[in-house]
């Protein structure tokens, strides 16, 4: 009888209908495939009735995360590989792995069957989100689903977001490193908001705090950061204090639909007092709305703007699907990484915006940004692989090195994007307040 690899590449082969371009080793020692193509390791067969019993994306991501499947050589490579084979072959070659009236996928059924040993399927990986009850996008869930993206360890986002603890796409110029283009991203949206000393802003999703904290150091600006995060909120409080801006920033754990515009008048001592606000930061935060509430979303910053006051939404977009209603997240991403999460197309996200009022003045892609940055954290965490471990545990540590890396390649192959989008509310008499170059800060450092 053939050995494990060859008939397991037998078979990938005869349902793909061409070669298998990766090499596979498999739980008996034997391997198959291209010689010095990278290597495709299964380490045990419960890897197989994991995919049996949930063929496609989420079989494979908990063969994964449990260290079932595994990757000898470049990451990246198996990675663009694997994702040549499945998606640039069109809708079709997607398609075809799951319906089970295909002769070639009832025989690549049955044959990994004889592979997989006894049933029933191992349990799902303990990282894998829990079962999720109740209307989509409640207060309730919106903070669970935070809490499970968010809340596995300040300690691991060290070790992955280097010191300057920012989770969004850096600002890259030619050399420098993470922390210097992370703090160039920084300065470019408090540029682009106009802050000056004693202006209020509204960080949306505050993070770690380092957005706050920059636009309180550098511009003198009297900051409310809100979270959904316990976690974040803690560590930022901590930063926050360090740094001497307890006068200047204050930092919530908060809905932003709970923070309620209302007149300027006396704050409580040492914190901003409430909206409504000069400038409104939004980064990385929207893509936990969804879009059945993004209109909510959009109508709530605009409420807590002054006239004249600046809106920075930076957010993730995907390509339109042809077929909108159909479009949902991936597998793995959504049992994983970012439960309830939604990307919406950037035509849509303006709309939304414009329709609740605000006008757009600009729109600046990063797509290649966040590539490299998502290539830096990901050197990041594989340089302190087992301290990263420690610090939350080795099924998340994976889900995290698998969807960086593959982040990075859709990025790169322009499968989704990232752009920040800058807005007004237009004063009464329908000014905006900008300049007539509205890339001066680009320039020169100033609007």
């Amino acid at each position: 009888m053939a050995d494990a690899a060859s008939r397991l590449t037998a078979l990938a082969e005869g349902l793909l209908a061409q070669p298998l371009p990766v090499r596979v080793r498999a739980w008996d020692g034997s391997e198959s495939g291209p010689p010095g193509a990278p290597v495709l390791v299964i380490r045990s067969r419960r890897a197989l009735r994991r995919i049996l019993w949930r063929p496609g994306e989420l079989g494979l991501a908990r063969a994964w995360v449990a260290g079932e499947i595994d990757v000898e050589g470049d990451l990246y490579e198996v990675l663009d590989r694997i994702a040549g084979l499945l998606w640039d072959r069109g809708a079709d070659a997607k398609d075809a792995v799951h319906p089970v009236r295909d002769p070639a996928v009832r025989a690549f059924a049955r044959g990994v069957l004889r592979l997989a040993g006894p049933w029933p399927p191992p349990a799902p990986p303990a990282e894998e989100v829990r079962r999720r009850t109740g209307r989509l996008h409640t207060r309730r869930r919106d903070e669970a689903a935070v809490s499970h993206h968010y809340d596995v360890g300040n300690d691991f986002y060290a070790l992955v977001l280097g010191p300057s603890m920012v989770y969004s796409c850096a600002y890259w110029q030619d050399g420098g490193t993470l922390e210097d283009a992370q703090r160039a991203k920084l300065d470019l949206v408090c540029r682009k908001l106009g802050l000056q000393e004693g202006d209020r802003l509204l960080d949306v999703g505050c993070g770690w705090g380092s957005m706050a904290i920059h636009a309180a150091r550098e511009y003198g600006a009297r900051v409310t950061g809100i979270t959904l995060s316990r976690e974040q909120a803690a560590h930022a409080r901590k930063r926050v204090a360090e740094e001497g801006l307890t006068d200047r920033v204050e930092i919530r754990v908060q809905d932003y639909r709970d923070v309620l515009p209302r007149a300027s008048g006396p704050a409580r001592s040492g914190h901003t007092p409430p909206g409504p606000y000069d400038a409104i930061s939004s980064i990385g935060m929207a893509e936990h709305v969804g879009s059945t509430r993004y209109r909510e979303y959009a109508d709530a910053l605009y409420a807590l703007l002054k006239p004249g006051g600046r809106l920075l939404n930076h957010q993730i977009a995907r390509r339109p699907e042809p077929d909108e209603d159909a479009y949902r997240l991936d597998d793995f991403i959504d049992a994983y990484v970012f439960p309830d999460g939604e990307l919406a197309p950037l035509g849509r996200t303006l709309a939304t915006l414009e329709e609740a009022g605000f006008e757009a003045r600009d729109v600046e892609v990063l797509r290649e940004h966040y590539a490299l940055t998502l290539r830096r954290w990901v050197a990041n965490l594989e340089q302190s692989w087992e301290r990263a471990v420690r610090a939350t545990s080795p099924g998340r540590a994976r889900v995290w090195r698998l969807y960086m890396a593959a982040s990075a390649l859709a990025f790169e192959s322009n499968r989704i994007g990232v752009n920040q989008i800058l807005a007004v509310r237009p004063a009464p008499e329908g000014g905006s307040g900008l300049p007539l170059r509205p890339r001066a800060w680009t320039e020169n450092g100033t609007a």
